[in-house]
């Protein structure tokens, strides 16, 4: 903690600039949450966002408790492994021995960001965007549904990519650099859960406390840091129990099962995958990074009175008054076309278990967790998993036609 106390209480002086030279990297502060931390306030309404000199404390705080992208800081109470972030963190560059470091701005960052929000310089050309780190929620994992994802997720996603999106198998990268890639991420994760609750916890304060957080280590480490990096050593625990596929089973008989699940109504998987499972039944839900932005875009629409246009101006008026680009504009996100055989979170049957029991965390799939008994969802898996090749189904030979036009 003397390392936090010094810098909350010593003003650093900020070293010129050389000409040509580049500045060191910094984080960006979250400012969609700056601008609505309850998530049900005004999001333009300047008296309902965070003051200039409120920002300044979280980012003095955070400074103190995470240090900086080329000089990151974990504080014993994260967990985190501090040799394995240098060895991420950084310009690129080769050690002494030639080892290279700074391995997340050179295959990461462009995406992903440096503050790991998703606003690196090519996530506007991508669909999805990239993952925003910030809010700790991630979609791939075996944990259940609000809880972290383990090491070991972290490092598959890493190692096999994303199917069906613009993230790339690292797999050739050593599994050193993998493990520190996602010691990398989890540090980015807890920095900006962290930041994050300082800005709501901004809205709890008493007339008492000035409008300012009180800078001690009961509130910052006990009370602050210590809940979020506990849910991340948790997360070996939350596993999801996954019953053995029976040796014996009929296939057959278990795809016309999961079939009939899929369109009953417990699972109810055609509201959303559609009658045909192309994805095309409900389509325009947000998922949770793209919900706060999308307030904006309603209450400016509100604010028009139903005129698109105006509308439109007061959102690019918006996003440069009160955003600074720190977001992109909202997506809905469309279900799976499961005819594809596509699917992002991994193609094991285990990965599709993990899917359906959990649903997915961020987004607009439910958990069939206490509808489908555990043992039925087996049969959900074995039917998605022969829709690709189904051939007397909604789209097989009896309608050639629209099934290939449906691709």
């Amino acid at each position: 903690m003397h390392r936090i106390s010094s810098v909350l209480f010593v003003v650093a002086a900020v070293a010129a600039v050389g000409c040509g030279r580049t500045p060191p990297a910094s984080f960006r502060a979250n400012l969609v949450e700056a601008s609505a931390p309850t998530g049900e306030k005004d999001l333009i309404s300047a008296d309902q966002a965070l003051t200039p000199d409120q920002q300044k404390q979280v980012a003095t705080i955070l400074l103190a408790m995470f240090g900086t992208p080329d000089d990151p800081v974990a504080l014993p109470e994260t967990g985190l492994d501090e040799a394995k972030l240098r060895l991420a963190a950084g310009p690129v560059r080769s050690d002494i021995v030639g080892r290279k470091n700074g391995l997340y701005r050179e295959h990461c960052a462009h995406c992903h960001g440096i503050s790991g929000d998703g606003l690196g310089p090519t996530a506007a050309f991508l669909n999805p965007y990239p993952r925003d780190y910030r809010p700790g929620v991630f979609k791939f994992k075996s944990t259940e549904r609000a809880d972290k994802p383990t090491h070991a997720d972290l490092v598959r996603v890493l190692h096999n990519g994303i199917p069906g999106t613009s993230m790339p198998s690292f797999a050739l990268l050593s599994e050193t650099q993998v493990d520190a890639l996602a010691e990398y991420v989890k540090y980015l994760s807890m920095r900006g859960e962290t930041e994050i609750a300082l800005m709501r916890a901004y809205f709890e304060l008493d007339d008492d406390a000035q409008g300012k957080l009180p800078e001690t280590q009961e509130f910052l480490v006990a009370e602050t840091l210590v809940p979020i990096a506990d849910r991340w050593k948790a997360a070996a625990d939350a596993a999801i129990p996954v019953p053995e596929m029976p040796a014996d089973l009929d296939l057959a008989a278990s795809i016309a099962k999961g079939r009939e699940l899929f369109y009953g109504d417990k699972a109810n998987c055609v509201k959303c995958h559609g009658p045909t499972a192309l994805g095309d039944g409900q389509a325009n839900d947000y998922d949770d990074w793209n919900k706060n932005v999308f307030k904006i875009e309603t209450k400016l629409a509100q604010r028009s009175g139903g005129d698109v246009e105006a509308a439109e101006r007061q959102w690019i008026a918006a996003f440069e008054r009160v955003l600074e680009g720190d977001a992109l504009r909202p997506r809905t996100i469309p279900p799976r076309n499961l005819r594809h055989g596509i699917y992002r979170g991994g193609r094991r049957p285990l990965d599709l278990y993990y899917r359906i029991h959990a649903g997915i965390n961020g987004a607009p799939m439910p958990a069939a967790k206490g509808t489908i008994p555990p043992e039925d969802i087996w049969h959900i898996v074995n039917y998605v998993r022969s829709l690709p090749y189904e051939l007397d189904g909604e789209l097989g030979a009896d309608r050639p036609m629209v099934a290939r036009d449906r691709f």
